[in-house]
């Protein structure tokens, strides 16, 4: 993996300036993100945001972040959130990167209820997973809430798989499954729906319940009326 791969995978539709950063973790390991534009623009995903969420999603604390020309969003924030430092890299090509994508798993109500304990969840208690499968139906990318001292900063379950999916280069999905360990009804929030509308509007989200039902519905359905436009720049 190199900077021009990962900017190639940056969706960045509105503004057409592509970010990319990259995390070290704690132990040793090093994640990707890239910025993730939405057409509700305060939903969008900074690199660093993306990249500092996947490395809490695999329980470990970031400690350096990397990027090859400006200073990406969101830097100053994150150094200070774990006094970790950052720093300009112009090669990452030797650098060891953890695997997003994985198959997926027989039985996806088990995995999910796995994936709840990875939770990192300091100021809700409300675990929530979400395993993303592309559209063969064959690999997936598996999501848990990560939560930071400001809320808007933590990413949700369905957008920490969506974050992993894009940098590694996956953008066609078959659907996405969601569970919560607390509460009647396992369903993605507002900002979910509307950043799932953008990439998987057609894509069905299987919603396994805390009360053990089930049920399925088209993400386009879960947010009639959604926000779009062509007259946006770069549209």
């Amino acid at each position: 993996m190199n900077w021009n791969s990962l900017l190639q995978r940056a969706h960045t539709p509105y503004s057409k300036k592509p970010v990319a950063c990259v995390v070290e973790g704690d132990r040793g390991d090093f994640f990707a993100g890239v910025r993730i534009e939405n057409v509700s623009f305060p939903l969008t995903i900074s690199a660093v945001q993306a990249a500092c969420c996947i490395c809490l999603s695999y329980q470990q604390k970031p400690i350096r972040i990397l990027y090859k020309d400006e200073a990406p969003d969101q830097l100053e924030f994150w150094q200070k959130e774990f006094n970790c430092t950052a720093e300009k890299s112009e090669n990452i090509d030797q650098l060891t990167f953890v695997k997003y994508q994985s198959e997926i798993p027989s039985d996806k109500k088990e995995q999910l209820v796995k994936l709840l304990d990875d939770a990192v969840i300091p100021n809700s208690d409300f675990p929530v997973s979400a395993i993303l499968a592309d559209k063969n139906g064959i690999y997936c990318f598996t999501g848990i809430n990560v939560e930071v001292s400001d809320w808007a900063m933590g990413l949700c379950a369905e957008r920490v798989a969506l974050a992993k999916a894009i940098v590694h280069g996956v953008s066609d999905f078959a659907n996405i499954s969601v569970h919560t360990k607390k509460g009647e009804f396992s369903s993605p929030c507002g900002a979910c729906r509307q950043v799932m509308h953008e990439h998987l509007p057609l894509s069905k989200v299987e919603m396994f319940h805390a009360d053990a039902t089930y049920s399925e519905h088209f993400v386009i359905d879960l947010l009639p009326f959604s926000f779009t436009s062509k007259n946006l720049q770069g549209q």
